[in-house]
């Protein structure tokens, strides 16, 4: 099963931004998380079309699993 780690964060506009990380790690822990966003937060690193990253919203492992019916 394929893992994605979603942080979703807001920009100075308002509007949500959005970063994944694919196939993160097991043990990955709510602190950790919340750690690694505020420093995404305070380095303010990444260029929104709505400004700066200024707020967390919310982190999420989203799990997916493809199963191929049919393939040529």
């Amino acid at each position: 099963m394929e893992e994605t780690l979603r942080l979703i964060f807001r920009n100075a506009e308002g509007k949500t931004v959005t970063k994944t990380v694919r196939d993160p790690v097991d043990d990955l822990n709510a602190e950790d998380v919340e750690n690694a966003m505020n420093l995404i937060i305070s380095a303010d690193v990444f260029e929104t079309s709505g400004g700066s990253i200024v707020e967390k919203v919310r982190a999420e492992i989203v799990a997916r699993e493809v199963t191929t019916v049919l393939e040529y």
